[in-house]
C-alpha cells in the first residue's frame, strides 16, 4: 500500500519535469524568421521577425495595420479619409490615428518653421508630381496656389470635425504616410511579444533587437545618383539601426528635367517651388519612423545650414546628409551622435 501511494505522487512528479524540460528545450531552440513582403503605399515593404508564427494576413488583409494606414492617407484611394477631405465630403470620420499624424505633422511643421507641411497637396499637383500632372505654373499661378498652403489653413476641431479656410486647401501625407506605416507594423509585431524584427517601407525602416545573424541590424544608405529608374544602387554607407527608426530622403532619384533645368519633387511649401538647396539625401533617425520621415522631407527643404539649427535644438534625432559642395562634389555631414552607429 505505501509503495502505491508513493508511486501515485511520483508521476505528477516526473510528468512536471518531462513538461518542464520540454519547455526549457523548446524556449532553448531558436526561433525561425519569418520573411514577408508586398505592395502597399505605391511601394514595396519587406518585413522580417522572430516567431514560429506568420502575422503576414493580420497585418496586411482586410482590416490589417497597413490597409488601415493606406485607408487613412491614401492620395489615390478616393474613399480614404484624406480623399474625402480633399473633395469636401461633408461628414468624415477622424479616427485617432489620423489624429495621431496630423499633431505629428503639427509638431514637425511648427519645430521647422513651416518647412514640413501637409497642405502642400496644390503645389505638388501643380508641379506635376502628384496624383494629377499638370505643366509647370509660373509665378503668378505659384502665388495664387500660396494661399490654400499653410497649416493654419485646416484644423480639426474639439468633437472631430475638419474645417478648411477654403474649400481649395488640400491635404498631402505622403512625406508622413510611409514612416506611420512602418510604426504601426511594428508596434503590432510587440503585442504579439515579437522582439526581432526590421520593419521596412519603401525604405523607411524601424528595427527592434537583433537580427537572423545574431547581430544587430545593418542598413544601407544609398549614394545619391541621377537615377530615375532607380537602377543603380550603391551604398554610401552602413549604419548600425537597432531599437529605432529610420527614414531617407533624397531628390535624386525623383526628378525631370524641362528646358534644361532639373525640377526636384521637394516642394518648399513657403515658396511653393521646387527646392534648390544642395542636400541630396537627407537620412534622419528618430524614436518613431513617422516623426524620422517628416523631418528627413524638412531637411531636404530647409538645405544643410538651417538643418544643423533644428538638428541643434533637437539631440534626440541624428542625420546623416550627403550634400554638394562648393565643387560640386558629394560630401557628408552627420550628427557627432550618429558616430558610434556608422559601420563602413
Amino acid at each position: 500500500m505505501k509503495s502505491r501511494k508513493r508511486l501515485f505522487w511520483q508521476i505528477p512528479f516526473l510528468l512536471f519535469l518531462i513538461i518542464g524540460s520540454v519547455a526549457i528545450i523548446r524556449q532553448q531552440r531558436p526561433l525561425p524568421y519569418q520573411h514577408d513582403e508586398g505592395f502597399i503605399f505605391g511601394t514595396v515593404y519587406h518585413i522580417t521577425y522572430q516567431s514560429d508564427r506568420n502575422y503576414q494576413k493580420e497585418y496586411i488583409e482586410n482590416v490589417g495595420e497597413l490597409n488601415w494606414v493606406n485607408y487613412e492617407f491614401s492620395m489615390f484611394d478616393k474613399n480614404s479619409t484624406v480623399s474625402r477631405i480633399n473633395a469636401n465630403t461633408p461628414s468624415v470620420n477622424i479616427s485617432d490615428r489620423f489624429l495621431e499624424v496630423y499633431r505629428l505633422a503639427q509638431e514637425v511643421s511648427r519645430e521647422t518653421e513651416g518647412a514640413f507641411d501637409i497642405t502642400v497637396a496644390p503645389l505638388v499637383n501643380a508641379w506635376g508630381f502628384g496624383f494629377k500632372h499638370q505643366k509647370f505654373p509660373d509665378k503668378k499661378q505659384v502665388d495664387s496656389l500660396l494661399q490654400f498652403v499653410g497649416m493654419d489653413k485646416f484644423r480639426i476641431t474639439p468633437d472631430r470635425r475638419y474645417e478648411k479656410s477654403d474649400p481649395r486647401v488640400m491635404l498631402d501625407f505622403s512625406a508622413i504616410a510611409k514612416g506611420y506605416g512602418a510604426d504601426v507594423v511594428a508596434r503590432f509585431l510587440k503585442t504579439k511579444g515579437i522582439k526581432n524584427f526590421m520593419v521596412e517601407i519603401g525604405g523607411e525602416v524601424v528595427t527592434s533587437g537583433i537580427s537572423e545573424k545574431r547581430a544587430p541590424w545593418k542598413i544601407g544608405v544609398t549614394k545619391p545618383a541621377d537615377d530615375s529608374t532607380s537602377t543603380e544602387m550603391q551604398l554610401q554607407t552602413v549604419l548600425n539601426v537597432t531599437d529605432i527608426a529610420m527614414a531617407t530622403s533624397g531628390n535624386y532619384r525623383n526628378f525631370y528635367y524641362k528646358g534644361g533645368r532639373k525640377y526636384a519633387h521637394t516642394i518648399d511649401p513657403r515658396t511653393g517651388r521646387p527646392v534648390q538647396h544642395n542636400i541630396l539625401s537627407a537620412t534622419v533617425l528618430a524614436d518613431r519612423c513617422a516623426k524620422a520621415d517628416a523631418y528627413a522631407t524638412s531637411f531636404m527643404v530647409l538645405g544643410l545650414k538651417e538643418t544643423k539649427k533644428v538638428l541643434e535644438k533637437h539631440p534626440e534625432l541624428m542625420a546623416y546628409l550627403i550634400y554638394s559642395d562648393a565643387n560640386g562634389n558629394n560630401a557628408i555631414w552627420y550628427s557627432p551622435s550618429l558616430k558610434d552607429k556608422i559601420i563602413e
